[in-house]
């Protein structure tokens, strides 16, 4: 058919031609696919609707499977396993005299000594897999449970002694509650289990999946009686969070550090492109980021910054467009680059994705290996050759990441490029060892910068906000400050520590975001509560406090505060020390945004 002259498919963007075409769905607006994940646009009982309805459910089987039941299996036939072995070393000796004996003895030490460590060490490691999996989040949901709802029964927001109590018996009473119905469970499982395993058991191993399966449930269930008692007790003992209201003065003579803390940028791969949590509600693009970037720069050119710490969620779905994004505005500012840490948080590398909530990783994924390759790669791009890793035998600060990761460079260029199964294990290693990362201070008296990882295992869209502190390095951590018992330190992750005194709307706001075992790590950091202040993101809100001495910094998001047409502002913090070694905390800086519109994925001042 021939075309006409007025026909409005024909129309240019050319000043003869009129006007640029405009669709009747602007997609330069969004749409709902772009609030799938949205709680800020759509309800959690509507997202949860959405989940069960697209669910892959033998992706989540075997997630499940992966996640839960293989550790129960492993966990609960390690005391058969183990005590089959035994029995067969007793009956041979038996069976043997003299020299045979000592021989069969000695031979079956050596297979033993073997062969049991690794067992051992699987039977711990599955052990360790289901509390952080399952009973670490279960004592931390019934907690804030309770104690959401006392707060909303009987505590206001000026009366914050009476929070602190309210906070301190509703851990407790958690602890009580949950000890109360492990305690029944394994109860009721124990009739069922077996302790003692022999040989002709795996020659009919269906005999074993009742007792194995029990077990499992009478370990974790007197486990989790045991612990969730001593989590309510341990946290109704310690100090409540509280708001500082009153900063430090300076000290005459003593040095002061600026540390530009930002947070949650949630840099995005698309032009027109909207973030996951807000979606239309928030900015578009990556112009406010790119304003941000500027505006410190201007800073720092009157009056330098010592760091500028970004603390997690760099990209908004850990994508290599977002990545690519982000190293292009850093590439901007190469003077502030040399001064910024950044850190992976739960958007960086746990599997989310804005148009299907019901999104899910299997365990063994090549997806979340690749999201946190990428993020290794940004890391060491930013900060490699400044930031040390811990040696995980002798507990110091050893290597720059850049030199750690030298060995592995080209497996994760291939691994990048083919995704192959057997470079995706070989490649455990970095990502488990390499945190955390240490910036040493400059002098023995020097400011330190620790960096951890507080993402939690996860597979799952709807869970990816998890957080968890590992043994491995909050041990590591300790060491590293130890070594300098003079400095004053930085300890910078990414999730909120506990549940700050704020008041908040839902439940949703309090589950699923801060880690679940916080409390513990609040315990872990009281020996450098003088000399430390913790720094994290992921809340997106302001919020400065303090448990017990402990110092503690939220920042808020200076990107996702608001959409592109209406005022943000960061926090300048300035630290310093008291002559004594005490860390001090100066009233901060505010820097206001100013509101603008973007343009063409730029920030344009109004």
């Amino acid at each position: 058919m021939k075309q006409t002259d007025e026909d409005p498919a024909m129309r240019t963007t050319t000043s003869d031609a009129g006007p640029a075409p405009v669709p009747i769905i602007d997609p330069r607006k969004g749409d709902l696919e772009d609030d799938a994940l949205s709680p800020k646009q759509r309800s959690l009982l509507s997202i949860a609707g959405s989940l069960f309805a697209e669910i892959s459910l033998p992706k989540l089987l075997s997630a499940w499977f992966l996640s839960i039941v293989l550790p129960g299996i492993l966990l609960g036939a390690s005391p058969l396993v183990a005590s089959a072995w035994l029995t067969k070393i007793t009956s041979g000796i038996g069976a043997l005299a003299g020299a045979g004996a000592i021989v069969f003895l000695v031979g079956m030490a050596v297979i033993g000594w073997f062969g049991w460590r690794p067992l051992f060490r699987l039977a711990e490691y599955n052990f360790w897999t289901l509390n952080s999996v399952a009973v670490q989040p279960g004592y931390a949901l019934c907690r804030e449970a309770l104690q959401h709802l006392a707060e909303r029964l009987f505590a206001t927001d000026q009366d914050n002694r009476r929070r602190a109590n309210l906070r301190a018996r509703s851990a407790l009473g958690a602890g009580l509650l949950l000890c109360s119905l492990a305690i029944a469970l394994a109860a009721m499982a124990w009739p069922y289990t077996r302790w003692q395993g022999f040989a002709s058991d795996f020659m009919q191993p269906h005999r074993l999946v009742v007792p194995t399966l029990a077990n499992a449930v009478a370990l974790v269930s007197g486990y989790l009686a045991a612990a969730s008692l001593g989590w309510g007790i341990a946290d109704s003992a310690m100090d409540q969070p509280a708001a500082v209201s009153v900063f430090d003065s300076p000290t005459a003579g003593a040095r002061t550090w600026r540390v530009a803390h930002l947070s949650d940028v949630h840099v995005v791969g698309e032009r027109y492109g909207f973030r996951i949590e807000c979606g239309r509600g928030g900015p578009q693009g990556n112009g406010r980021f790119v304003q941000l970037m500027d505006r410190l720069a201007a800073i720092h050119a009157e009056n330098p910054l010592d760091i500028v710490l970004i603390s997690g969620d760099l990209t908004d779905a850990g994508r290599s467009s977002e990545w690519a994004e982000f190293m292009d505005i850093m590439s901007r500012h190469l003077d502030l680059a040399a001064r910024t840490l950044i850190l992976p948080g739960n958007h960086d590398v746990n599997i989310v994705d804005r148009a299907n909530p019901a999104r899910l990783d299997l365990p063994l994924s090549r997806g979340k290996r690749l999201r946190q390759l990428r993020t290794l790669s940004a890391m060491d791009a930013i900060q490699g050759d400044r930031v040390r890793i811990v040696d995980p035998t002798t507990l110091v600060a050893g290597p720059a990441v850049r030199n750690a990761l030298a060995p592995y460079r080209e497996r994760m260029a291939a691994f990048a490029d083919s995704g192959r199964f057997a470079l995706s294990l070989a490649l455990r290693r970095p990502w488990q060892d390499f945190f955390p990362m240490v910036v040493p201070p400059a002098t023995d008296d020097g400011l330190g910068v620790v960096i951890l990882n507080s993402n939690a295992e996860t597979h799952f869209s709807m869970t990816n906000a998890l957080g968890l502190m590992t043994i491995e390095q909050a041990s590591r951590m300790a060491a590293a400050m130890r070594q300098f018992p003079r400095a004053v330190w930085i300890v910078a992750l990414h999730h909120h520590l506990v549940e700050y005194p704020m008041a908040v709307k839902a439940f949703s706001e309090r589950i699923g975001t801060a880690l679940v075992n916080g409390s513990w790590f609040v315990r872990m950091l009281q020996p450098f509560a003088r000399r430390a202040v913790v720094m994290h993101g992921h809340r997106h809100i302001d919020w400065i406090g303090a448990i017990g001495d402990l110092r503690i910094v939220s920042a808020s998001s200076t990107v996702m505060a608001a959409k592109d047409d209406q005022p943000s502002y960061f926090l300048i913090h300035r630290l310093t020390t008291d002559g004594n070694g005490k860390l001090g905390l100066l009233e901060p800086e505010r820097i206001d945004m100013p509101a603008g519109e973007a343009s063409c994925g730029r920030f344009t001042n109004a």
